[in-house]
């Protein structure tokens, strides 16, 4: 892991040109590092922004090179608990890159990706749950991911996660205190109300795990493939949906040979659209390729949206494309209602329903409800929540491990088992929750969290 004794720097912006770039510095040197860097002899202070300049070379080619804002975070009240300055410069990669090459040579080191957050965590200013979700607010792509991601960093989780330790640790001193007395097995709580504490609190962690599906929906993203025959208008529907020429459109049958991806803000929802080749026999080994390549995304996919042409004659190939999607949930987009009609959705057993929308990729008619039925089958049928609890994995995977150990608790209750079985279920259920706020928590598996962050946070 990352040491904490040293300063470390890091560009804090985006790379690349701008109006502003910053240049972050944490450490216990950081206020002397940024003194060497500066024109100024007096000291910075605390959380007053500082119009300077910045210098470089040595003696008399000492020279300023940039006029900055430099503005000292004293500890512990900083991001990360440590003395913090950050000096606001303009946005050239080359004088950005020399500031911390000047850092540097002034005593500090090259931060590593999310070392700035670890040492925040380190020093009790995030706990776990909100170091991830700091990740999560940088990376999110829609406002739904970011409101999440921002109640995460805001506690909501730990909170929650706090109020049922509480519980837990209220019952277990109680069955505790019990065992001074074993002649006389539960003394200070009985076990009906043992039981009830224990169900109480397995219930509150399955109703978090409820809202699991839809928050990682909403935190990883999904994917949805476009199946139909050729020219049904599925990279009509395509563009339609984005809103751009994305996909090559044409009359001639199979223009579309290879999947076309991008990425579309879909009810907050990031969704990869994949638009696919016409499913039909393929002429040539480019096709059959390209057939092979849209049955293999459906494998993959969260739901498939299956384009359907009313203004051609039904037959088995629309049959067989419906047949594709059988594995996944699938939503049915009617196209071409502009055109007169060949047949209607409620002639054929299975289009008459939910998730069955006519649209026209033309005029952009019925578009609106096939991104509300798309969001509907993305959620399981279930409406989405604006801020799902959980929606990280890994704390999903660590409330399944606290329900079942509460379950077992529950058990031996029931069986009559004596104070010390249950006390160590309830102690398994305890340490999950350490594991999830990071008060416990493996070195490998922070490795991991932090790994995925980017240099400079």
């Amino acid at each position: 892991m990352f040491s904490s004794d040293d300063t470390i720097v890091a560009l804090a912006t985006p790379r690349g040109r701008g109006g502003l770039g910053v240049v972050r510095l944490s450490g216990a040197r950081a206020q002397d590092v940024a003194q060497a860097l500066l024109g100024r002899a007096t000291v910075l202070e605390a959380r007053r922004a500082t119009v300077t300049t910045l210098m470089d070379g040595v003696g008399s080619r000492r020279r300023a090179i940039d006029e900055v804002v430099a503005t000292l975070f004293p500890s512990p009240g900083s991001y990360t608990g440590e003395d913090v300055v950050e000096v606001s410069a303009h946005g050239s990669p080359v004088l950005l890159d020399r500031i911390v090459a000047l850092a540097v040579a002034a005593g500090a080191r090259l931060a590593e990706p999310g070392e700035f957050t670890f040492r925040a965590f380190l020093h009790g200013r995030l706990d776990l749950v909100q170091a991830e979700a700091v990740a999560d607010l940088i990376e999110a792509v829609t406002p739904r991911q970011a409101r999440v991601a921002f109640d995460q960093l805001e506690g909501t989780m730990t909170a929650r996660i706090a109020a049922l330790d509480e519980q837990l640790f209220d019952l277990t001193m109680r069955l505790e205190a019990s065992l001074d007395f074993p002649e006389e097995g539960y003394h200070f709580i009985t076990p009906a109300e043992v039981a009830e504490g224990i169900a109480m609190v397995r219930g509150k962690i399955e109703e978090t795990l409820a809202e699991a599906s839809q928050g990682r929906l909403v935190r990883e993203g999904c994917q949805v493939v476009i199946l139909g025959t050729p020219n049904a208008g599925k990279s009509s529907i395509f563009n339609a949906l984005l809103g751009s020429s994305r996909s090559i459109v044409a009359g001639q049958p199979g223009t579309t040979r290879d999947l076309v991806t991008e990425r579309l803000d879909v009810d907050g929802l990031a969704v990869t659209l994949v638009d696919s080749a016409g499913l039909r026999p393929a002429t040539d080994l480019v096709e059959e390729e390209g057939v092979a390549r849209a049955r293999g995304a459906v494998g993959v996919a969260s739901v498939a949206l299956v384009v359907l042409d009313r203004s051609r004659a039904w037959s088995e190939a629309e049959l067989q494309a419906l047949r594709e999607a059988d594995e996944v949930p699938r939503v049915v987009a009617v196209n071409k209602v502009d055109l007169p009609a060949a047949w209607q959705p409620r002639e054929f057993e299975g289009l008459d329903g939910i998730g069955v929308v006519e649209v026209s990729a033309a005029t952009g008619e019925g578009l609106v409800r096939l991104r509300s039925a798309l969001v509907q089958a993305l959620g399981g049928g279930e409406p989405l929540r604006d801020s799902p609890a959980v929606a990280n994995r890994r704390h999903t995977r660590l409330l399944e491990q606290a329900a079942a150990a509460l379950g077992a608790a529950e058990r031996s209750v029931a069986q009559g088992a004596a104070e010390e079985f249950v006390l160590a279920d309830m102690a398994r259920a305890r340490t999950t929750f350490e594991e999830l706020t990071g008060s416990r928590t493996p070195d490998q598996v922070l490795e991991q969290i932090f790994e995925r962050f980017c240099i400079g946070k």
